[in-house]
């Protein structure tokens, strides 16, 4: 199922995308809570506007440096072991929601990425049990300010700034992860193609690793990382995530 998060003007619901894409049928409460129940009620998708499918409870856990590739292209070593950073819920926003860059934010990134989403408390959970804790996955674009990167030393002002943290358009619950084409296009124009098969570590290593050291909680989101090509974008323009199986994230970028 494509479950996707929406309003038409009154309170946020929930609903999963039909098969044809362009009908949403409306459930109850929220599907990490509740499962899907269906309300009866079906809203054409033009008739709604999307929003970010899922906002984490507790975190979202970023990897740093996860495809030997982007490493290479930074001028970075390749990790021996997951990077892990953490970004707040504030800096969730959805499909078509503009990123907002600060003044004080001189040099940005896009970096297309597969997340996984959380969907029960999962505590040293081993690699052959990674999905009994796994309820989907989306689209995201781990927005970077560079400079702040490197002038920071750590990671969280440059990637956890408000609207850096773009998911969506639809958590797809059924998909095999170990395989997923992630194509990022800057006003068009590919700018990433690359492929989940790549990673350096693997989504049950990830869930094996970060369960180790955290309690994922339901709703949780894990960035798996991103592979060559990122660059730069700012005022004006437009990047979209797609990845197979999901759909394409899009968003425009605007200087505050």
């Amino acid at each position: 199922m494509r479950i996707v998060r929406f309003t038409d003007g009154q309170d946020p619901a929930y609903g999963v995308l039909e098969e044809d894409g362009q009908v949403v049928a409306e459930i109850v409460g929220d599907p990490l809570y509740q499962g899907v129940q269906f309300t009866g009620n079906r809203v054409a998708l033009n008739q709604v506007r999307l929003l970010a499918p899922v906002i984490p409870r507790s975190k979202i856990i970023g990897i740093g440096r996860n495809y030997a590739d982007h490493a290479k292209e930074l001028g970075n070593e390749v990790p021996t072991s997951p990077m892990a950073f953490f970004i707040p819920n504030t800096a969730v926003v959805g499909p078509d929601d503009p990123v907002v860059i600060p003044d004080f934010a001189k040099e940005i990134h896009y970096e297309g990425e597969l997340a996984v989403v959380i969907g029960r408390i999962a505590k040293d959970v081993p690699r052959e049990r990674w999905q009994e804790v796994v309820f989907g996955y989306t689209c995201a674009n781990d927005v970077s300010a560079r400079d702040l990167q490197r002038g920071d030393g750590q990671w969280a002002r440059a990637k956890g700034m408000d609207t850096f943290c773009p998911l969506g358009p639809a958590i797809e619950t059924s998909l095999d992860p170990s395989d997923l084409r992630v194509i990022t296009r800057r006003d068009g124009e590919v700018v990433q193609d690359g492929t989940t098969a790549d990673l350096i570590f693997d989504i049950p290593t990830l869930i094996e690793f970060l369960s180790a050291a955290f309690t994922l909680l339901p709703g949780d989101v894990i960035l798996t990382g991103t592979p060559a090509g990122v660059g730069p974008v700012d005022h004006g323009q437009r990047v979209e995530v797609e990845i197979e199986g999901i759909g394409t994230l899009a968003n425009p970028f605007v200087r505050r």
